[in-house]
């Protein structure tokens, strides 16, 4: 009968935590990291990129700082294990090399042509975000699976979201001026936000609930201040920049979607922290 007991109490134990370490899990968890790193570093320098263009130079005593943080990013991806992988390895190598030609060019480009190259580039990283996850995703439990989806799928992007109605705006904001274009180009980002938005608030729950044990017991009262910024910073652009005298400081702009941006990226590195504990086994 003990011996019975004993199993049932492992076999339950097992099924929260494996005996072994997931060393595949914490590579990727490593990985991601540094990822991350580099999206929000590339999306800091195209909109610093695209207010300096439009006339604020404040901005470019702040863009290399972003482009040292691109480098040092992209320094750690390749030092990484996962590194080692040739499709990893082939699609980083090109979203490197070219960033570094990009950021030698930045400045004499148009300020829409350079907004939408830096963009698209954050796409390219999006995408490698999402072939590191899929391709690491048999190696993960459950949980990492889901916590690993939620950051690719829904909190990079938000932040790209952000990031985009941030750089976007404050371009907007420096030269004082907006067109017709611009304002529905804007319409178009705060629509995808909002709806991401919405999305990530479902999934975040179900996660915090799944992984509970992992996460600090403050947690939920920072996403929902989270959530509470990024509608007020939504809001505030609907408003303002549907004017047509625009008359917004485009470094206080830009500085409160920065805070938007790093509550994202701490629930982020929350979440990656606990995919990391997660990989950790009893042995």
């Amino acid at each position: 009968m003990r011996i019975f007991l004993f199993m049932f109490i492992l076999v339950f134990t097992l099924q929260a935590k494996p005996i072994f370490s997931n060393t595949d899990q914490a590579d990727s968890s490593q990985y991601i990291d540094a990822l991350k790193n580099l999206v929000v570093a590339t999306q800091k320098t195209r909109g610093l990129t695209n207010s300096y263009l439009n006339g604020n130079l404040i901005a470019l005593m702040l863009v290399q700082d972003a482009k040292s943080d691109m480098k040092k990013a992209i320094g750690t991806m390749e030092s990484l294990k996962l590194a080692s992988d040739p499709v990893i390895n082939q699609r980083a190598s090109d979203v490197s090399n070219k960033l570094i030609e990009l950021n030698r060019k930045g400045f004499k480009l148009k300020p829409e042509e350079a907004f939408e190259r830096y963009t698209q580039e954050i796409e390219q990283i999006l995408m490698l975000a999402q072939t590191v996850s899929k391709r690491s995703a048999e190696h993960m439990t459950p949980f990492a699976k889901d916590a690993s989806f939620v950051m690719m799928e829904q909190m990079l992007p938000l932040s790209e979201y952000v990031g985009q109605l941030r750089g976007y705006g404050s371009g907007i904001a420096a030269k004082a001026a907006i067109t017709q274009e611009q304002k529905e180009n804007l319409s178009i980002i705060i629509a995808d936000l909002s709806t991401l938005h919405k999305e990530l608030q479902t999934r975040v729950k179900n996660m915090l609930n799944g992984g509970k044990k992992y996460y600090p017991q403050d947690l939920e009262a920072k996403v929902a201040k989270m959530n509470s910024s990024l509608e007020a910073y939504v809001d505030f652009a609907k408003k303002e920049f549907s004017k047509e005298s625009i008359a917004i400081n485009p470094d206080d702009y830009f500085t409160n979607g920065t805070e938007i941006i790093t509550q994202i990226i701490s629930l982020y590195d929350a979440t990656n922290k606990a995919v990391l504990e997660d990989s950790k086994g009893w042995l």
